[in-house]
């Protein structure tokens, strides 16, 4: 058995969820708890099967955020994983949607940080252990970073 770890391939600001599943309709599921989500919503979304031919399922509204979900659900290539990449909306904006979908097990991350992929691999095939989602912390907030932080969910109208 090898240990080891993939990176995620994306540019800087596309966020992305990485989950695990059970079936083959999850593609279609998570496609429409997505685009029932946020009107005009653009992503893309892959699945990776376990079983009988071993594909990469895809789907989504947008080829740019497509070709990023089948790129790295070929990277990763871990049964019953799936990616979700999006463009002009958060995973909070859609995650509890996602989180709903009968055949979704897990996730792993909703992140837009730098993200590693920790796998294993047997003769039979990939297994996720984890994931290494952005950074090590480096301390803990300051009353000025408290501020910051508030500042910034009102920005984004997350609080008012």
């Amino acid at each position: 058995m090898q240990i080891f770890a993939v990176q995620i391939e994306k540019p800087d600001e596309v966020n992305f969820i990485m989950g695990h599943s059970h079936f083959i309709k999850t593609v279609e599921d998570l496609y429409e708890a997505v685009v029932q989500s946020v009107p005009g919503i653009e992503f893309g979304v892959a699945f990776c099967e376990a079983s009988q031919e071993a594909l990469v399922r895809f789907t989504g509204t947008n080829e740019e955020m497509i070709e990023l979900a089948k790129k790295n659900a070929l990277n990763i290539a871990a049964g019953h994983t799936f990616f979700i990449f999006l463009k002009n909306a958060f995973p909070i904006n859609v995650l509890n949607a996602v989180k709903m979908v009968p055949e979704v097990c897990r996730i792993f991350c909703a992140t837009a940080n730098p993200t590693q992929v920790i796998l294993t691999e047997t003769e039979r095939g990939r297994a996720v252990l984890g994931v290494v989602d952005g950074v090590k912390t480096r301390g803990v907030e300051t009353e000025a970073d408290i501020e910051k932080r508030k500042q910034l969910l009102r920005q984004f109208g997350y609080k008012q």
